[in-house]
């Protein structure tokens, strides 16, 4: 836990100042003023993030964090625990949307299995890097108690941290979120459930594409889990070992650790948002370094960027995770720091300035 508390202490509040400077700059570019709309607030919250009035994405990395759930021993996935293994593998093949994506922008992803419910084989791969951080093989059901320990709770926070500074050597200026663990959804809407404090049904969706009964019946499962658990929305860390995953605590993790190295952190859906829900609880400031890439078609997940304050760049009912929608949002953010870093000033330009307005 000292480690968590050393880097929540590291956050500090972004650059107002030099934000307020590259407003000036916005304004005196050849356009309208406030004619990019969000490109433009996108470009000053990203300096006010890196201190950087000119900051360059060279190094883009995704995070794509893999590990099973316990709760899909009640039936509430369209999919077997088995798929999550199935789906590293592919990962690691370059075979995934998160691959395509992720070369579609010039990123490089890290898969790590934090908690994958069996060995990875031979995970040696010249497309993506790969990392074995398992804690366990996945978490308990949590309809019969805790899904983890509190100890493995903190350590899934602590795996993530580390992930960012064993990256940090290659080189990263933004970092996007990415998840793959079936039944993750179930988990995810237990934790919107608690910090939201809306009722399950409201946060509660589809996931993975199951039928009216299977949701009634996840709902069900969720209820029961909180139930029993009774997790404390005053103590992240109680509700993340409580109901939560290997893969949501390190991706908290990681948000955190991002927001004190003050580095860009573009959250995917709503994994990451419910990963981002727990950083944020345990840390206020790290919202501040978050971008919330998507809106995704999941349920829960627009109560969740409304609980945060995050406005959504993108809304393409997109429900893949694996940091694929991180991907597109972070090909607008580039769009937008290209905007502030290459168009003309009136003056550079030798443009009238009387069109300005």
């Amino acid at each position: 836990m000292k480690r968590i508390e050393e880097v929540m202490g590291a956050i500090s509040e972004i650059d107002y100042a030099l934000m307020q400077k590259t407003q000036n700059r916005l304004d005196n570019l050849t356009k309208p003023q406030g004619s990019l709309g969000r490109l433009e607030e996108l470009a000053k919250l990203i300096v006010g993030i890196t201190r950087k009035e000119k900051p360059d994405f060279k190094n883009k990395v995704i995070f794509t964090l893999a590990a099973d759930h316990g709760v899909v021993e009640e039936k509430v996935s369209a999919f077997p625990k088995e798929v999550t293994a199935q789906m590293v593998y592919n990962f690691l093949n370059g075979g995934a949307g998160i691959n395509v994506l992720a070369k579609h922008i010039g990123a490089r992803v890290v898969v790590v299995d934090i908690g994958v419910a069996g060995e990875i084989q031979n995970p040696k791969s010249k497309i993506q890097n790969f990392k074995d951080k398992k804690i366990n093989f996945g978490t308990k059901n949590f309809t019969k108690g805790p899904a983890m320990t509190r100890e493995e709770a903190i350590k899934s926070i602590e795996t993530g941290m580390e992930l960012v500074e064993e990256e940090m050597p290659n080189g990263i200026d933004i970092i996007g979120t990415g998840d793959m663990g079936i039944g993750n959804t179930t988990s995810s809407s237990a934790i919107a459930a608690v910090f939201s404090q809306k009722e399950v049904e409201e946060v509660t969706g589809k996931g993975t594409g199951i039928d009216t009964e299977t949701l009634k019946n996840k709902i069900r499962v969720i209820k029961e889990g909180l139930k029993i658990n009774a997790p404390d929305k005053n103590d992240p860390i109680d509700v993340l070992s409580k109901v939560g995953g290997f893969e949501i605590g390190g991706l908290a993790g990681i948000i955190l650790a991002s927001a004190a190295k003050k580095i860009p952190i573009v959250i995917d859906g709503f994994i990451s948002g419910a990963a981002a829900l727990v950083a944020y609880h345990l840390a206020p400031k790290s919202k501040d370094y978050m971008i919330a890439s998507h809106c995704s078609q999941e349920l829960g997940h627009r109560i969740i960027l409304d609980h945060l304050g995050l406005k959504p760049i993108l809304d393409l009912n997109l429900r893949l995770g694996e940091g694929t929608g991180a991907c597109l949002g972070i090909n607008i953010i580039e769009a937008a720091i290209k905007v502030l870093t290459q168009m003309a000033t009136f003056e550079s330009a030798k443009v009238a300035e009387k069109i300005k307005a």
